[in-house]
């Protein structure tokens, strides 16, 4: 998993279930626009939100639509769900596994450890780290990332943080194993890039997949500059869709360019119309 990654929304129809065909087609849509990998039922694709049996419905689908490699989410609060999470997305066609820190109670770094080293060593497929403090209220430490770094059934980590330190660290702490340091915010995916970082995982890519490819693009061809510069033009779009409007604001932004992004499920409601107007009119600055 290197490159560019786009977690992928998940379409519903108007009744709140999942709309499949718009599935199908938005997976067409985004791997002909050029990234590296997806990533369905992760934060952004209101993961949370589906049952058990509609999460492995998504990740069956995306696997056998997808011409990329595919980084199913698969974590839950609880080790065992976990694991059967991960090992139907296996048996599903994923090609790895990525796990968000187990949420609602808190946990200490160690437990944190223990958990994923267990969870590497009994997943069919391997298994990548997400740290995603805004939701989870837990980062994982790079000390604790480097310890889990030379697993041979853990890939790499997509670091949600925001914080350009703790990356910088967290790749400089795993560079000699055979690990990927992925960045998960696209406001400092070219940053990140220059701090180490192997991609990213960018809700912006459910937007603009062709600009946001083309930064890590720019980048590994050595024109770092081209790339911090695309980069910085699409700040406002990516804090749109991310900071200010969420799920909602991003879906919204999706329909500006007819992309097949469906409804959102409650709880979340859609953006209104006011919102909806600056999500189009950013999408069309940014392209």
């Amino acid at each position: 998993m290197q490159g560019t990654g786009l977690p992928l929304v998940t379409p519903f129809d108007e009744a709140g279930d999942v709309d499949e065909p718009a599935l199908r087609a938005l997976v067409d849509r985004v791997t002909d626009a050029g990234v590296d990998f997806i990533v369905p039922c992760g934060s952004n694709s209101e993961a949370p939100l589906l049952t058990a049996a509609e999460r492995r419905r998504v990740v069956e689908i995306v696997a056998d639509r997808s011409d990329v490699p595919v980084l199913a989410g698969t974590g839950q609060p609880g080790y065992r769900e976990t694991l059967a999470d991960t090992e139907a997305a296996g048996a599903a066609g994923a090609d790895a596994a990525l796990v968000v820190t187990p949420y609602y109670f808190r946990h200490d770094q160690r437990a944190l450890a223990s958990y994923y080293r267990d969870l590497a060593d009994e997943s069919p497929i391997r298994v990548y780290l997400y740290s995603v403090p805004k939701y989870t209220e837990t980062a994982l430490d790079p000390r604790t990332v480097e310890s889990l770094a030379t697993h041979p059934n853990v890939g790499g980590i997509k670091d949600s943080s925001g914080n350009l330190e703790r990356l910088q660290r967290t790749a400089a702490m795993t560079e000699d194993a055979d690990f990927s340091a992925l960045v998960g915010s696209g406001s400092i995916y070219a940053a990140g890039l220059d701090h180490g970082a192997a991609g990213g995982v960018l809700a912006l890519a459910n937007v603009v997949p062709g600009l946001a490819s083309d930064i890590y693009d720019r980048h590994t061809e050595g024109d770092a500059d081209g790339a911090r510069d695309l980069n910085r033009s699409l700040v406002e779009l990516n804090r749109a869709v991310t900071a200010r409007y969420g799920v909602p604001g991003l879906k919204a932004a999706m329909r500006s360019r007819s992309l097949p992004a469906g409804h959102v499920r409650r709880p979340f409601r859609p953006v209104d119309e006011d919102a909806a107007t600056e999500l189009a009119e950013l999408v069309e600055a940014a392209r």
